[in-house]
């Protein structure tokens, strides 16, 4: 009965400071000055909503690519010799595939930023 009383409490109290927050927060309605974007008080001269370059799309996806696999074959300090071994082929076996890869989008000309 105890946990009923103290939910219905807490959960009477959170409903009151939302509705109380909602009241008396500056917050006004929408209006077209305030869904402008704001360019040193001139009115806005282009589109806020550009075409997406897909290229630097391409770019930023390979670099994210490299980067996680590099931040997976760095070492950890306390290993054992034989962990150590093991640790070492399969990193020089990783570092071949990004390589490969690698060779592969610069022969098909992906890393080009412009064509």
């Amino acid at each position: 009965m105890k946990i009923l009383v103290s939910s219905l409490t807490i959960f009477t109290i959170t409903k009151l400071l939302f509705w109380l927050t909602t009241m008396l927060s500056k917050k006004t309605k929408m209006s077209r000055e305030k869904n402008s974007p704001f360019e040193c008080g001139f009115n806005s001269i282009s589109s806020p909503r550009k075409s997406f370059s897909t290229h630097f799309f391409l770019i930023a996806t390979i670099f994210l690519i490299f980067d996680v696999e590099i931040s997976i074959i760095l070492p950890i300090y306390n290993m054992k010799l034989s962990i150590i071994k093991e640790w070492f082929l399969s990193s020089t076996f990783i570092m071949l595939i990004l390589i490969t890869g690698l060779f592969h989008e610069w022969k098909n000309g992906m890393l080009e930023w412009s064509k």
